[in-house]
């Protein structure tokens, strides 16, 4: 399964469109994860031309974006034996003393997480940690700050295995 990820839009209007590179990757996706900071839901609706979408709601988020459908605060996932956990919030993977809990979902559940997909921060994360493949795909948009990459990621489940990768525009 290929899973195409990407997180912090922050497109603010229906007519804004999502980078041509990053539509050409995603052709292959089977499912497309979006971490949130979405604004409008033009943006799941473009992406869902190409694949199934699912996605997080970001802190940014307001309005029709938390009604639609395909946005919740967090997605818990099973795609082969992988179990996904799809949701906005950082403080998890930044945290110093490694939180046994996101927001109040204790790890210690019957299905802890193989896979978390987050966002927030803008900067792309593939790395392990304590057993857990953490991916934050970055943004796709500079939002102006020409210094900061714009990145997305693609995520491949097969046969059990996982390999992560980021991909810039």
């Amino acid at each position: 399964m290929i899973i195409g990820i990407l997180s912090d839009t922050h497109t603010r209007e229906a007519s804004q469109k999502l980078p041509k590179g990053l539509i050409a990757a995603f052709l292959k996706a089977d499912i497309i994860l979006h971490a949130g900071d979405i604004y409008v839901p033009s943006v799941l609706d473009e992406l869902e031309q190409l694949a199934p979408v699912m996605a997080a709601a970001g802190d940014d988020d307001y309005g029709a974006i938390l009604n639609d459908r395909r946005v919740k605060e967090r997605h818990i996932l099973h795609i082969e034996d992988k179990v996904l956990w799809l949701l906005h919030d950082s403080a998890y993977y930044h945290s110093l003393k490694f939180r046994r809990t996101i927001r109040g979902t204790n790890l210690d559940t019957p299905e802890p997480p193989d896979i978390v997909v987050f966002g927030h921060d803008h900067y792309s994360v593939i790395e392990y940690r304590r057993g857990i493949l953490f991916i934050n795909p970055g943004s796709p948009n500079s939002m102006g700050n020409a210094s900061v990459p714009r990145t997305f990621a693609l995520l491949e489940i097969h046969a059990g295995k996982m390999e992560a990768h980021t991909l810039h525009l």
